[in-house]
């Protein structure tokens, strides 16, 4: 066989070494051997494996004839020196059987101090002959397996080279690659490395399937900066292997989680023809889907179906993962309908992936009877099939669902991981049943599973509603059982604490927290900035924003919207609209919440000029209003009886194609009855009905203020018997509405029939509803009345105002008691009321309202 040696020309600069002289085992000093076509050349001889000196003789290797049968004197134990095993060994070099024999023979018999030398000449005599290839490696793979120290690569690498030399081998790169892999048999992989290394630097070059088993055993250990300096020496002097290299340096990548690094190889190895085999485009398959490249999986798949190739179960497995994880559920399951007709059968993890998909795109109901079809089909769900159902289920608020589901995970014997637990207690808190959550909780700290997650869950619950004693209830039942609190717990209760306004309580959390070495992020401050907002403490909220600058914490659009909602809320719009520019310039995107926080704000204040103009920046910015925004600017021209506009802005709203709401609709009928135009406010309320939402008490409110503004009170009645018969609860404000109107048409009835009804109802009448109860009463003379609903007044609790004691004393002044006028006017003052102009105009000029009151009364 023809010698693979590397032409030393053509070796890069980095592997072009001098050639090492034969490495030793033995320290010491060994008899020179002469090459026996040589007998003038000198070379070492050769070192023994277990680093002893040789027994007896060390003269050099007799030139005798060669005896064709082995020594059988009864002096041959003792002429079994590594001089005479070499010299047998080459007697029997063309036949390398008779050569293993002899070598067995010799082993067994003992007392021979085996040496590289002989071993190397052995190995040169077996790889001679294509029949005893086989040999060669298992006595590789023997001797290694027993000498786990053994001689270092070069050392075998060494004594190969020389005698092949000194005794006229052919350089058969074999013995050298069976070497290499011999090393990997018997897990020596540094050892291997350092023969690979040790065969380029004698130009030797690795043949590529024993080069690709290295690598392999290297990427499955996960030394990958040794595979690709493997690989990329091998590069350097020209070799790029074949379709298993390509396959193992690409799953090296993904190992490292470089799927574009994989995909580059893979394109090169396209480029220069290597014959790439369907395991290649498999992993090529892979590296598309983790980058992810979904065209490219396309067209990798489309070239193997060219090639005749069917993609493995695996594969098939991974592309409908990608495409579902990418949101394209139609191309999953068009994969999925290839793979059952390939003959593949449809598995769990394809069938959970689909699942997933149906549920991503809000179709529960298709993953729930995909699920039901692959338990019919004898599909057995795993533990994450459970999982992705159960957390969809209680995302879509179909929490009951995933609880059955729960219990069928139990049933099948699947436990149940925290993260189900969890979830399902999500779902029940957000389903507002607060019992199975406690219980679902109970459960789980009683059985170990619940973590700092699950306590955080509940804390969050309490916190966000204002609960502060269940909140550090729960607390304390946490560190109790052992579990310490995150920065998520500290941040719950500091939210606790500002919903409920206490800020000291909430600033003593915040100081502990850092005390504990947990550092506040944005979403603390900014719960910090939103309590001090909501107590109208804005320079205490913009010190705790200057704060948060001060040590680096990045405001978030979060922390930019509070401070422009809670600046616009205390009457600071102008500031607000500052702070907008100013945070604009941060890289602050503003959202159509930050222009409507302001656009409300100088509603409020009544400059609907800058809310205006405040709506056209928002527009020119590109963002467009919503209904809320229309709603907000509707609401303020209504209130400027600026009608035209807020009609305007009420059409612009829909010819954008805004669904309106029921408060859209409210704020222009309330604009409309307010002017008393009923008309248009009618023709509105229809609307309203018409695109299929329905008046709340709100609008029907305002509807019965107007008509009964225009004294239209049959038209009032008539809604609040509509009201009636649709389930609409009348509130104290539709009550006292109408009392008010019908005792203005002196139909006392009526009015007092709506009376009883609210009282019967439970509603309590206000200091609002007593005012127009009395002030009716009292003009149409009703005075005994009157004073029957003031004792009721002082049995509620309630005391008259100053409109009360005016309609009384005008009463009586009609009736001429001026005695009993004159006592109210005391009864008044001693209850510290402070009368008004009217209150003198009837007990001076006897006169409310150009109403003559004198004419009543008799002259003394």
């Amino acid at each position: 066989m023809k010698s693979p040696l590397k032409n030393p020309s053509s070796i890069p600069p980095f592997f072009s070494r001098c050639f090492p002289g034969p490495k030793h085992l033995c320290s010491l000093p060994q008899t020179p051997i002469p090459h026996p076509t040589n007998p003038a050349e000198k070379t070492t001889s050769d070192s023994q494996f277990t680093g002893k000196p040789f027994s007896d003789s060390q003269n050099p290797i007799s030139l005798a004839p060669i005896d064709p049968h082995f020594p059988s004197s009864s002096s041959e134990d003792a002429s079994l020196t590594p001089t005479h095993v070499i010299n047998t060994l080459l007697r029997h070099k063309n036949d390398p059987v008779s050569a293993l024999n002899y070598f067995r023979s010799v082993e067994e018999k003992g007392g021979f101090v085996e040496s590289i030398d002989v071993f190397c000449v052995l190995l040169h005599i077996l790889v001679g002959s294509s029949q005893t290839h086989k040999q060669a490696q298992f006595l590789l793979n023997d001797i290694f397996a027993s000498d786990h120290s053994g001689s270092a690569p070069v050392v075998f690498l060494d004594h190969l080279v020389d005698t092949s030399k000194r005794f006229d081998f052919e350089l058969n790169s074999q013995a050298f690659n069976y070497l290499l892999n011999s090393y990997v048999r018997v897990n020596r992989i540094d050892d291997a490395v350092d023969c690979f290394n040790g065969m380029l630097e004698r130009d030797i070059v690795p043949w590529i399937p024993f080069m690709n088993i290295l690598l392999k055993a290297l990427v499955r250990r996960n030394l990958m900066d040794k595979a690709r300096d493997l690989y990329g020496k091998m590069v350097s002097i020209g070799v790029r292997g074949d379709s298993f290299t390509v396959y193992a340096m690409m799953r090296a990548f993904l190992k490292e989680g470089k799927p574009w690094e994989a995909e580059e190889l893979f394109r090169e190895a396209e480029a220069q023809g290597i014959d790439l085999d369907a395991a290649v485009y498999s992993i090529a398959i892979q590296a598309a889907c983790k980058k992810p490249d979904l065209n490219m999986v396309g067209e990798l798949l489309r070239k193997m179906q060219g090639r005749g190739w069917v993609p493995s179960e695996g594969t098939f497995t991974t592309v409908i993962g990608a495409f579902v994880k990418q949101g394209n559920l139609v191309e999953a399951l068009r994969l999925k309908d290839g793979m059952l007709s390939s003959g593949k059968p449809l598995n769990v993890v394809v069938a959970t992936s689909l699942m997933k998909g149906y549920c991503k795109q809000g179709d529960i109901d298709r993953a729930l009877d995909l699920f039901d079809k692959i338990k019919e089909d004898g599909l057995a769900p795993n533990k994450v099939t459970f999982t992705v159902l159960i957390e969809w289920c209680c995302r879509n608020r179909s929490v009951k669902k995933a609880y059955e589901l729960y219990e069928e995970m139990k049933t099948m014997g699947i436990q149940p991981t925290v993260f189900n637990v969890n979830s399902l207690i999500r779902g029940f808190l957000e389903a507002c049943s607060l019992n199975e959550a406690s219980s679902l909780f109970d459960e789980a700290v009683e059985s170990g599973i619940a973590n700092v997650f699950t306590y955080n869950i509940f804390l969050y619950h309490f916190s966000k509603n204002g609960k502060v004693k269940e909140a550090c209830s729960l607390w304390q039942r946490m560190v109790a059982n052992g579990l310490a609190p995150s920065n998520v717990s500290y941040n719950n209760m500091i939210l606790a604490y500002c919903k409920v306004g206490n800020m000291d309580m909430a600033h003593h959390a915040f100081s502990e927290m850092v005390e504990r070495g947990f550092k506040p992020n944005a979403i603390t401050y900014s719960m910090l900035i939103d309590g001090h907002f909501s107590k109208g403490e804005a320079e205490r909220a913009l010190d705790v924003f200057d704060e948060m600058v001060g040590v680096h914490i990045a405001p978030s659009d979060y922390t930019f919207n509070i401070i422009i909602n809670g600046l616009s809320k205390v009457g600071r719009t102008c500031e607000a609209r500052d702070m907008l520019k100013m945070f604009v310039q941060k890289g602050f995107i503003p959202l159509c919440m930050t222009y409507n926080s302001i656009i409300n704000g100088f509603v409020k204040e009544g400059a609907m000029n800058s809310a205006f103009g405040v709506y056209r920046e928002m527009c020119e910015s590109g963002i467009s209003p919503n209904v809320i925004t229309y709603t907000t600017l509707v609401n303020g021209f209504c209130k400027s009886n600026n009608m035209d506009l807020a009609l305007k802005m009420h059409y612009e709203m829909k010819s954008k194609g805004l669904q309106l709401d029921v408060p859209a609709f409210t704020a222009l009928i309330d604009g409309f009855c307010k002017t008393g135009d009923m008309v248009r406010a009618c023709e509105l309320f229809s609307e309203l009905q018409q695109v299929g939402l329905s008046p709340n008490e709100i609008v029907y409110n305002s509807m019965v203020s107007g008509f009964r503004n225009i004294n239209n009170m049959e038209a009032a009645n008539d809604l609040h018997k509509k009201m009636i018969n649709e389930g609409i609860p009348c509130d104290l404000h539709i009550y006292t509405t109408l009392i008010d109107g019908f005792l203005r048409e002196n139909k006392l009835l009526l009015a007092f029939d709506l009376y009883s009804e609210m009282l019967a109802k439970g509603i309590v009448p206000d200091i609002v509803t007593y005012t127009v109860l009395l002030n009716g009463l009292c003009k149409k003379g009703q005075l005994e009345n009157a004073h029957k609903i003031l004792e009721e007044m002082d049995r509620e609790g309630i005391t008259p105002n100053v409109l009360i004691y005016n309609a009384l004393i005008a009463g009586h002044f009609r009736e001429g008691n001026l005695e009993e006028a004159s006592r109210l006017h005391n009864e008044m003052l001693d209850r510290g009321l402070v009368p008004d102009d009217t209150t003198y105009d009837i007990l001076v000029n006897g006169k409310v309202k150009g109403e003559n009151l004198r004419s009543g009364v008799s002259c003394a």
